[in-house]
């Protein structure tokens, strides 16, 4: 992979974050990712001025980002009816499982702090930043914001109680000092009813979960601060994941036009501290190491492979629903045409399953058992009729309204972009938009399921990571105003708030 940038792409990602205005030029392959009527009287050759952009994709974004906000509205005051006359919602300040609790914290200066800064100083910065020092800030940027957010909740209750509390994993380390013997025996107590069966997290889940705690605790990390450590550390490096991923598949122009989205992604306030924002990186990781391997920008692809398949078959043992992360991994291979990756990838992706079953788990057994305790517990409680759709508006509450705004832009150039994929032509803010999009049809495929009602800003961290580089498509000069639009609510939410999981 390519870790310096020449002066020419420096210079491109430093026009990409100025006012339009002040561009001397829109790159051609640009006006082509735009949809026909986005770009009608587009001159037809390079050197041409480019045409203003029409303000009817302006009036569209907003229009995405109001009916997000109508989506919200809608489903605080249609939850807050239904679980005021019948309770069967199972959360107190619907569609978010969180309470009402204004409050302040330790935290909160920093996070303003950040949040200002970033705001500021992000996109200019992520332009002229050499490339790793992009990735340098973007992941420091990205932990403190989520250790920032997770502070206004206090160190104890919002960092070291996080993962200790019944629901959590850490609550049954003792019960693995015998590791092979707890995996044969694991699938014995998923439903409840049987003698000492799991809490709702470690249920719910493969047993690589519970796992990652159990090792970090026998290499003398454990405990609830240092299993938030690991959770924010590891989960912010999706970060990068996320941006090497554009990269590759798009250009870099995007991935540094992404980079401020994710860093103060709004999810923070869900990813500190739980462990799907762990969840998020490993997935996150087993897609970018695929997208190297396809496009060959690293040494070894074959190895590159094998490691993206290796983390896959692990993100398989750390959530169930993970499994629908194949849909980006799909759109990856398309977008870099060619499938010469997909023997050592499942070669790899064979890893983690064998191991598991050689002990004696077996993952459909208990996949098929966890169905029976999600529907014994507030699963079965829960109504469809409101989750199906309510779902939506917790995910735009976790990826904010610039993600919104980005994906309506994605949608608008699919049809475009299909067509130039299989000519070979695609232009990078088609290819963003696919991959966008693959993570769209999986997150939607999770919530048509029906197994994941409620508490959606929190487990579908794993695909909103790859709705956020869609603000990236927004026009430049607005991409401080979609910061704020993203993250004031996520600081109103975290301060009005308590999301206890």
């Amino acid at each position: 992979m390519k870790t310096d940038d020449t002066t020419e792409d420096t210079e491109n990602t430093y026009r990409a974050a100025q006012p339009e205005e002040d561009q001397a030029a829109q790159p051609e392959e640009d006006r082509a990712a735009q949809p026909e009527e986005e770009r009608a009287g587009a001159p037809g050759t390079a050197g041409s001025p480019p045409p203003p952009e029409d303000a009817r994709a302006r009036r569209h974004d907003l229009t995405a980002a109001a009916l997000a906000v109508l989506l919200v509205t809608a489903a605080i005051l249609i939850g807050r009816y239904v679980q005021n006359r019948t309770g069967t919602l199972q959360v107190q300040w619907p569609p978010l499982l969180a309470s009402w609790d204004p409050h302040l914290g330790p935290g909160t200066p920093a996070a303003l702090t950040l949040a200002v800064l970033v705001i500021a100083y992000g996109p200019p910065l992520a332009a002229r930043l050499p490339w790793r020092g992009l990735l340098a800030a973007a992941w420091a940027g990205s932990t403190a914001w989520v250790f920032s957010m997770a502070l206004i909740d206090g160190w104890y209750r919002g960092v070291e109680r996080r993962l200790t509390t019944k629901h959590e994993y850490l609550r049954v380390i003792d019960r693995f000092d015998d590791i092979p013997a707890t995996l044969r025996d694991f699938t014995n107590h998923i439903v409840i009813g049987e003698p000492g069966n799991w809490p709702a997290h470690v249920a719910g889940h493969p047993p690589g979960a519970t796992l990652t705690f159990v090792w970090l605790d026998r290499i003398g990390l454990g405990g609830g601060a240092w299993a938030a450590v690991w959770c924010v550390v590891v989960g912010s490096s999706a970060v990068l994941a996320a941006l090497i991923t554009v990269r590759v598949l798009a250009d870099e122009r995007l991935a540094r036009h992404a980079a401020p989205f994710l860093a103060l992604a709004p999810a923070a306030v869900w990813a500190g501290v739980s462990a799907d924002g762990y969840f998020a990186a490993v997935a996150a990781w087993s897609v970018a190491l695929l997208a190297l391997a396809a496009t060959r920008r690293v040494r070894f692809p074959a190895a590159a492979a094998v490691g993206g398949g290796v983390l896959f078959g692990w993100t398989c043992y750390l959530s169930y629903g993970l499994g629908l992360m194949a849909a980006v991994l799909l759109a990856v291979l398309v977008l870099a045409r060619t499938a010469r990756p997909v023997v050592p990838f499942l070669l790899g992706a064979l890893v983690v399953p064998a191991a598991f079953t050689l002990v004696g788990f077996h993952w459909w057994t208990a996949y098929h058992l966890l169905v029976e305790r999600y529907y014994q517990g507030a699963g079965g409680v829960r109504p469809y009729a409101y989750w199906v759709w309510a779902n939506l508006a917790c995910a735009v509450l976790a990826a904010g309204l610039a993600a919104v705004a980005g994906v309506r832009r994605s949608a608008s150039y699919a049809p475009g972009a299909v067509r130039t994929l299989r000519a070979g032509t695609a232009a990078p803010a088609q290819r963003l938009a696919l991959l966008v999009l693959a993570a769209l049809v999986a997150l939607l495929a999770a919530d048509l399921s029906g197994m994941s009602k409620a508490e959606t800003e929190r487990i579908w961290q794993p695909f909103l990571l790859w709705l956020l580089p869609a603000a990236a498509l927004l026009p430049a000069r607005t991409a401080r105003y979609w910061l704020v639009a993203s993250v004031v609510p996520a600081l109103l939410i975290n301060h009005l708030l308590w999301t206890g999981w």
